[in-house]
């Protein structure tokens, strides 16, 4: 009687216990090409962006301060504020973007 049990519960066993097991190494590569990758793309392009700002560029801070370059220190830019001509430094990681390039206005 104990044998046909054993057997009878070897045969109700699941036959997809080695996809189970894998679906964790597979999702990793997943994780890694939604998350990840796209996360590093952006940080180098915002290096690139930092790497290239000039005196004389308008760029917007990630707190919403909009002005224009007028020097770059090694960690810090100091902008120009409207409409009071306002000088202010801001440090350079905190640049979120450049708005327009010098020379990009036609007038």
């Amino acid at each position: 009687m104990e044998t046909s049990l054993l057997l009878l519960a070897v045969e109700a066993a699941p036959s997809g216990g080695g996809l189970m097991m894998l679906l964790p190494l597979l999702l990793i590569p997943l994780l890694y090409f939604v998350m990840i990758r796209p996360q590093q793309k952006r940080q180098k392009q915002w290096q690139e962006m930092l790497g290239s700002i000039k005196a004389g560029d308008r760029v917007t801070t990630a707190g919403g301060l909009r002005g224009i370059i007028l020097s770059i220190k090694d960690d810090a830019v100091i902008l120009r504020v409207a409409p009071d001509n306002l000088k202010v430094e801001v440090a350079k990681s905190a640049i979120a973007a450049v708005t327009t390039q010098e020379g990009a206005s036609g007038s």
